[in-house]
Order: C-alpha cells, then sequence, then structure tokens
C-alpha cells in the first residue's frame, strides 16, 4: 500500500516536517501490527508562512544558507533561505520579520520594519539565485514593505530629502520614492511570492483594519496605519504610476505584497500551489493509495485556500481517498468534505487545554494516525479477501 503524506504546520506545535514524521510513525506501527505492507511518501507542505523553507527543502532536496538580517526592531539575528537543486531561492519573510521573532510586549507596527525580508532577498541574489520564491506569512509589520525595499536600495524621502526611518508609523512622511538606486540584480529576477491573502492595501477590509491587531496595533494606531498606506500609495502612483492600492493581495503582509509587486515586479500565487508544483505533488498522488493531511484546526476558512483544501482538490482529480488529522475540529468543519476530503478526525483524545494539546502534538498525532490507520487497513485487508 502506497501512502501519500502531505501536512501543514500545526502553528505553535509542530513544523509540517514534524507532523509528517508523527504520522508516518504512527502509519507504520499500525502497519507492522496487521502486517500490512507500506510504502510511505512524505511530502511536508507550507502556505508561505513559517516553516515554508524546511517543508520545500525536505520535501524537493537542496540546502539551508545561514545569513544574518535585521529583525522587525531593526535588532541583528540569525536568518536563513533554502536554495533548491536548480538554483531557486526560497525565503519566508517570518524568518525576518515575523511575529515570532518579537515577544508579546514588543509587537508594534508602527515600528516595526520588513528591512531584513530584503536583506534576505539581497543575500539570495548575492547567492546567484535568479528566481525566488518568496513565503510572506507570519508578519509582524505593516510598513508597506518600505523597510524591504529601503534594504534593496530604494529611497524614501521626506519634505527635507532625508530618509525616513523604520515602521509603519513613518510613511506619513514619505515626499518623494526615488527608485535609481535598486540593486539592479532585481529586473534580472523572477519572484514569486506564496500568498493565499486577497486582501487590499487600505480600507476595511485592508492590511491594518485586518491584521493590524494581531500584530499589536490599538484602534487608534489602526487609524494612523491606514491613513499611512493610503499616503504610500498616493505616492507610489505619484511617483511611479502604479496604482496598487485596490489590487487583490496588496495588503498581504502589511503591505509587503504592494511593495514586491511594485519594486521587484513579483507574482503572487497561493502558496499551496508553488509548493505542490516544486514537489510534483499531482505524481505522488496520482502513485498512492492513500494520502493524508492535516493542520492546526481544520474548519469552514479551510475551504478558503488552505492546506487540506489543496490536497482534497488534487485527490479528487484522481479518485484517492484523503483522511484529514487536525489539532481541532472547528465552526463547519463538515463543509470540508465538498473538497475532497474524504474523512476528518481530531488528535485530541480527552478533554485538555489547549496548551496540554499543543504540547503533546507529536504524540497525539501519532497516536491518532496509527488508530486511524489500523481501521483503513481492517477495511482493505477485508475488502481483498
Amino acid at each position: 500500500m502506497r501512502v501519500a503524506i502531505a501536512p501543514d504546520s500545526f502553528k505553535g506545535s509542530l513544523t509540517s516536517v514534524q507532523a509528517a514524521n508523527a504520522i508516518e510513525r504512527g502509519i507504520m506501527r499500525a502497519a507492522s501490527s496487521t502486517g500490512v505492507y507500506v510504502e510511505v511518501h512524505k511530502v511536508p507542505m507550507a502556505d508561505g508562512g513559517e516553516g515554508t523553507v524546511e517543508a520545500v527543502i525536505c520535501a524537493a532536496g537542496g540546502r539551508i544558507v545561514k545569513t544574518r538580517v535585521f529583525d522587525p526592531l531593526g535588532r541583528e539575528t540569525d536568518s536563513f533561505f533554502g536554495v533548491l537543486p536548480d538554483g531557486t531561492g526560497v525565503i519566508e519573510m517570518a524568518a525576518a520579520s515575523g511575529l515570532n521573532l518579537l515577544k508579546p510586549e514588543e509587537r508594534n507596527p508602527m515600528m516595526t520594519t520588513t528591512y531584513g525580508t530584503g536583506q534576505l532577498i539581497k543575500a539570495a541574489l548575492d547567492y546567484g539565485c535568479r528566481k525566488l520564491i518568496i513565503g510572506i506569512g507570519g508578519s509582524a509589520t505593516n510598513d508597506g514593505g518600505v523597510g524591504m525595499a529601503q534594504a534593496l536600495g530604494v529611497r524614501f524621502l521626506d519634505a527635507q530629502g532625508k530618509d525616513i526611518g523604520f515602521g509603519g508609523g513613518e510613511l506619513s512622511k514619505i515626499e518623494r520614492i526615488d527608485i535609481s538606486g535598486l540593486d539592479p540584480r532585481v529586473k534580472e529576477a523572477k519572484i514569486t511570492v506564496a500568498c493565499d491573502v486577497k486582501n487590499v492595501l487600505c480600507g476595511p477590509q485592508g492590511a491594518s483594519a485586518v491584521y493590524g491587531p494581531q500584530k499589536g496595533a490599538t484602534p487608534e494606531m489602526v487609524k494612523i496605519l491606514d491613513e499611512n498606506l493610503r499616503h504610500l500609495a498616493e505616492v507610489i502612483e505619484k511617483d511611479l504610476g502604479n496604482d496598487i492600492a485596490e489590487v487583490p493581495g496588496s495588503g498581504a503582509a502589511g503591505g509587503l505584497g504592494a511593495a514586491l509587486m511594485v519594486f521587484l515586479n513579483a507574482k503572487l500565487r497561493p502558496g499551496i500551489e508553488i509548493i505542490m508544483d516544486i514537489t510534483h505533488f499531482s505524481d505522488k498522488v496520482s502513485n498512492a493509495d492513500l494520502v493524508i493531511t492535516g493542520e492546526g484546526c481544520t474548519d469552514y476558512q479551510t475551504l478558503f485556500g488552505k492546506v487540506p483544501y489543496g490536497i482534497g482538490k488534487i485527490a479528487k482529480r484522481f479518485n484517492k481517498p484523503v483522511i484529514c488529522i487536525s489539532g481541532s475540529l472547528g465552526e463547519n468543519y463538515q463543509k470540508v468534505y465538498d473538497a475532497g476530503i474524504t474523512a476528518l478526525f481530531s488528535i485530541i483524545n480527552k478533554p485538555m487545554t489547549l496548551e496540554e494539546a499543543m504540547k503533546r502534538g507529536g504524540e497525539l498525532l501519532e497516536e491518532a494516525a496509527e488508530n486511524v490507520f489500523r481501521v483503513y487497513c481492517l477495511s482493505e485487508v477485508k475488502s481483498n479477501k
């Protein structure tokens, strides 16, 4: 029996690689006790957020390159990017500008910057990468991608002709944008952004209003940040001729999506589609007898492009069964059946706190995978008699 294991990360508990390994252990334990031969193919998935580089390198090969960059508050920190066997650079902005790099009391999108993300892009260009995949999930920023562009040589000048500082609170000072110093290698690069967010830059569905609060913005900050992003969009249109404010995805990662499109001519694609292309996932599904996926919480929002949804769509094309084992099953999770998921399970085996469930994530996922696969093996054995 051939099984493809393709989970997303269980946020705050397991990376997608750790989740895939836990599921494999459970399956192999069940297989050994039921006498069923199993061939496992692990394809850890990601959607552009934290863990994307690890998942891609694990599934497709390549190497991790370590470097030093600025964190969201401008402090130097260790970071990394990936390089695939064909020379494609894989970057996750969370490794430089992510919310995971800050303590809760440090979250302040008026001050946080994407400068470190620009440094990662520059490091990948220095390494020789001319094709880049950039995941932009998990940001701590709301600076419109200005910091990223600054790291690559773009100048954002105030009324006195001086460069503005870091953070979303500085954007109102921009009077002029000078792109003459933009790293020329950017024009040679083909850049794809892994992004599942369709939010525009400003307004009620914009970056500040929708995502600002989780990054530490108060209601007063949200208003200022939204006005500042609108001002940035106006200066971009005046100086560069790009009307970016209402473009879907421009509000991703606090406006980083807009900057990547404007300054790097990047194209946005759903993260799950990019990962599936890199790993040739369709081929793995077509050759599998069973597909197992999972995520931290499966609910109706899974239908908006999350990993199990993408897995289900591919499996449905090949008429393959898909089992989804998640940390929890939330509101209207049953709707996910329509996406090609055959069965859904939670790893929770008794009443417990969220903290306990996250702490024991690997153990619980392994046990759930073993129990589910025992039942599946039993049905296969009976059908073959």
